[in-house]
């Protein structure tokens, strides 16, 4: 049976010890970094930079607590994502967002470069043949993933398996683009953009969140540069009139979140990476749409495991038994204490990721909670 280890959101006492930032520190110490990295080791510390208004990510001082805890037994961390729009307008957005050298401690770098386009192929599984893991990624001995728990359009839930699913692969290649980078995860067949005209209200909502501006309206008229679209499905997503749709399949998706977290692992020996899960300000959205609603469920704590699926399951299990946050979407979709909010929220069977990782053989769904 895995270990999960977990601290209290909750602070019961007037002491640093008692806060998160203390409860981090103590959770780092007790789960004896030691024992996975190796002195001078180069590690990843793999986060979400969040978005320009989508400012609920994992916050600096906790990845600080990280970093310093990585330096303590004298590995090498830095900090890293992949990119999610432009490179060098991503990493603005990480300064925006407090995530920098002088923040976190370590040097703060794209594991895909800065055209999100510096990857490796490797051999995936069943649904996804071949897959472009970054670069840095593939070649880093060691990694720990700190995930911002919340909903997510597609997936339904997002933490660990989402983060490194999707956070540790390019948005394309060079050679096979899309469909061997995280694009082949949101959409099926050749994913071309599907637009319905007489739906369209010309909000241009699609053509202002474009991460790549491939999207222009000339004369009324909808069009896209296929050949530089990421398939990110973000134009779909902020339709208001169901104008556009991309071609998908929840169960499908669910499962390559799996196949392409056990190929981004499959980059590791055994035992070099790690999982922390932050349950902290757990929005509806995922932290790359350019906002970040109330949250729905209130902070619950920090997680840390060396099973993903183990961690996963705790997570769920927790948010499963939390109640709703009044006015929060929770609310608005007249959600009551019992319910799954995520699943009421999204309408997607989230739990075919965390079922499908452990017959994948990442992990197992049963764990032991240690609290401290």
């Amino acid at each position: 049976m895995s270990k999960v280890y977990f601290a209290s959101a909750r602070a019961m006492k007037w002491k640093y010890d008692d806060s998160m930032p203390g409860k981090l520190e103590r959770l780092l110490k007790e789960f004896n970094l030691s024992n996975y990295f190796e002195p001078k080791e180069w590690v990843a510390v793999k986060t979400h930079f969040g978005s320009e208004g989508a400012h609920r990510i994992v916050r600096p001082i906790f990845l600080r607590k990280v970093v310093d805890a990585l330096k303590s037994i004298t590995a090498k961390p830095f900090v890293t994502d992949t990119v999610r729009i432009k490179g060098l307008d991503y990493l603005e957005v990480a300064n925006q967002n407090g995530i920098n050298h002088l923040s976190v401690g370590a040097p703060v770098i794209l594991a895909d470069g800065l055209y999100g386009n510096d990857s490796i192929i490797v051999k995936a599984g069943e649904i996804i043949s071949e897959i472009a893991v970054a670069s840095v990624i593939h070649d880093v001995p060691g990694m720990v993933v700190c995930s911002h728990v919340k909903g997510h359009i597609q997936a339904g839930y997002a933490g660990a398996i989402k983060n490194i699913a999707m956070g540790g692969v390019s948005s394309k290649h060079r050679e096979c683009g899309w469909k061997c980078g995280r694009g082949a995860m949101h959409t099926v067949g050749e994913g071309k953009l599907i637009w319905h005209k007489e739906r369209c209200e010309l909000c241009y909502q699609c053509e202002e969140i474009c991460p790549l501006e491939t999207i222009k309206f000339e004369n009324e008229l909808f069009a896209y540069k296929e050949e530089d679209c990421w398939r990110c499905g973000r134009c779909t997503r902020v339709c208001p009139s169901g104008a556009l749709s991309l071609p998908g399949d929840d169960e499908r998706f669910m499962r390559s979140l799996a196949e392409s977290a056990m190929t981004v692992l499959s980059t590791f020996k055994k035992g070099k990476v790690i999982y922390i899960n932050f349950l902290t300000e757990i929005q509806p959205e995922c932290d790359c749409m350019p906002m970040a609603d109330v949250p729905v469920i209130q902070d619950q704590g920090i997680l840390i495991s060396d099973d993903i699926v183990a961690i996963e399951q705790a997570s769920v299990d927790m948010l499963l038994k939390a109640p709703p946050l009044p006015q929060s979407a929770s609310e608005e979709k007249n959600i009551v204490k019992g319910d799954d909010i995520f699943s009421k929220l999204s309408e997607k069977p989230y739990l075919i990721q965390i079922e499908e990782s452990e017959r994948l053989g990442l992990g197992r769904r049963e764990y032991e909670l240690i609290e401290i």
